[in-house]
């Protein structure tokens, strides 16, 4: 696990910050290299599919020109969904490292842990609450700053 890539992920969810989408960036990464990066675009693309995971196993897919992806990591700031989870397993990822933890939508020990079970495949490592304090905070932010819009 390296704090570096985790930075690169909250970059990403900075950009997805600057267009008023939930802010969760992800990385993936291959021998110490990112190839594939995404943010939440679900908003603004008006797509249920844009979580910024789904975004970064694309893009690293179409840089190796294959859906396998052995021998990568994932890094991102918000704990995979099942939708997110289903998509990291079925793509080979070997480790999924995530910062905040998400109670009510995580799929990675959270609400419930799709990789402890093996349900859809496996063996992906998880690691939780790397720089957890850092996406906590950038996620509390945002949804402090939405809910003073509405009240």
């Amino acid at each position: 696990m390296d704090g570096k890539f985790m930075r690169c992920a909250i970059k990403e969810a900075e950009k997805a910050l600057a267009l008023g989408e939930i802010p969760v960036g992800a990385v993936v990464v291959r021998g110490g290299e990112v190839i594939g990066a995404g943010h939440n675009f679900r908003e603004n693309g008006k797509n249920p599919l844009l979580h910024a995971e789904i975004t970064a196993i694309g893009r690293a897919a179409a840089a190796v020109g294959d859906w396998r992806l052995n021998g990568c990591e994932l890094y991102v700031t918000l704990e995979p969904c099942a939708m997110c989870a289903g998509a990291i397993i079925n793509a080979r990822i070997d480790a999924v490292i995530f910062g905040a933890y998400d109670p009510e939508y995580g799929a990675a020990g959270g609400r419930l842990d799709l990789f402890a079970r093996h349900i859809l495949g496996g063996p992906t490592r998880v690691f939780g609450g790397v720089m957890e304090r850092e996406c906590s905070a950038m996620l509390n932010d945002f949804f402090k700053s939405v809910r003073s819009k509405t009240t």
